[in-house]
């Protein structure tokens, strides 16, 4: 059986890291500003792929949150810890490497 206070803590700081990169990186996701005087053509098309690069990176963020929130709601509705397909019990270590897992090894596959 899982030791849900501890998935709760694990859990915790898993939210902890991608929130505060998110906030942090939110300037790198603005438009890029196309003023052909301050900078050269190379200059914004490197600044543009940045920018594609940060949103990329800030999805990957937010789906992070929404799998850590999925894990949360298990936690409330008792289900935490059993494969979403098989219903059997997903092994502690599993669940401390990925506390957000969702299905056992064999119906991950």
């Amino acid at each position: 059986m899982a030791d849900l206070e501890k998935a709760r803590t694990r859990l915790n700081l898993k939210r902890k890291e991608p929130e505060a990169i998110s906030d942090l990186s939110s300037q790198s996701r603005d438009a890029v500003t196309l003023d052909q005087q301050s900078v050269g053509r190379l200059s914004r098309m490197d600044a543009m792929q940045q920018q594609a690069m940060s949103k990329a990176t800030e999805q990957k963020r937010q789906l992070e949150l929404v799998r850590i929130e999925a894990a949360e709601r298990r936690l409330r509705d008792e289900d935490y810890g059993y494969c979403e397909d098989c219903g059997e019990q997903i092994p502690d270590g599993r669940l401390e490497i990925d506390p957000m897992a969702e299905h056992c090894v064999n119906c991950a596959r």
